[in-house]
């Protein structure tokens, strides 16, 4: 039996993803065809309200900044040959860790609440997903089941914390207090502006910046670092890991 053929870098980093775009619209097309729709018309809106124009493609990058992270928790973990599924419920419980600091030490001012709402989201985020971590790796369950259900977990202890606790006593909506003035991260044409750059107004903020500052830091991390390179020796053969003094316990509960 051959041993397998890793694909050119080229194929990997374009044709690949190139391939994996055009099946995904042709899967959506035939949906939409389904419905009695022109999939052609749908593309041509579809491409056109998300990149046809600077607003659009704010929005766009607006709504891409929490997959950016998420996606980032997936990759680090998929490295060390674990599935972690858990994204929805890491990023819900990173978002209530930011809240709860954020309303809670309201009295900072911003260069001070910001950076503690980042870690909050991060300490919350990582508390959350160290449980199926460490069940992996001590108990023997099975990452991709219990991360799952740590989504739906995530859900409803968030639905209960702003029903039964954060919320105002006045109101009846399920939402917190609205977060300080300072709290706001600035927009990103807000930002630009004060260099003399103008854009179209949209939702894109600096997170978006903040994003790719940690898709270089995950980079440095997996590929560039000690740490790094005992993720992907787990990765790629836990029981050679074993023979080159790597624990994969340690490993599976790290990267978490």
């Amino acid at each position: 039996m051959s041993a397998p053929h890793d694909l050119p870098k080229w194929a990997d980093t374009a044709l690949v993803p190139a391939v994996s775009v055009v099946a995904a619209f042709l899967v959506a097309g035939l949906v939409v065809v389904g419905i009695g729709a022109n999939p052609l018309t749908a593309t041509r809106w579809l491409i056109q309200g998300s990149l046809g124009s600077g607003e659009g493609l704010g929005f766009t990058l607006f709504y891409a900044t929490d997959f950016i992270f998420t996606g980032l928790a997936v990759a680090v973990a998929f490295h060390a040959g674990l599935f972690n599924i858990g994204g929805e419920g890491q990023a819900t419980l990173g978002g209530l860790g930011a809240a709860l600091v954020l309303l809670r030490l309201d009295f900072l001012p911003g260069f001070l609440l910001l950076p503690l709402g980042i870690l909050g989201a991060a300490a919350f985020g990582a508390a959350w997903a160290a449980i199926p971590g460490y069940l992996q790796a001590k108990r023997g369950s099975h990452i991709v089941i219990t991360t799952i259900m740590f989504n739906w977990l995530a859900s409803i202890l968030l639905v209960y914390l702003l029903v039964n606790v954060m919320r105002e006593a006045t109101s009846m909506n399920p939402e917190s207090r609205a977060f300080p003035p300072q709290a706001s991260v600035p927009y990103m044409h807000e930002a630009l502006a004060a260099f003399g750059i103008e854009i179209p107004p949209s939702q894109l903020n600096l997170t978006f910046v903040l994003a790719l500052a940690a898709s270089f830091a995950v980079w440095l991390l997996i590929y560039r670092s000690r740490l790094g390179y005992a993720i992907r020796v787990v990765g790629a053969n836990p029981v050679a890991a074993v023979y080159a003094g790597i624990s994969p316990a340690r490993i599976t509960i790290v990267p978490w």
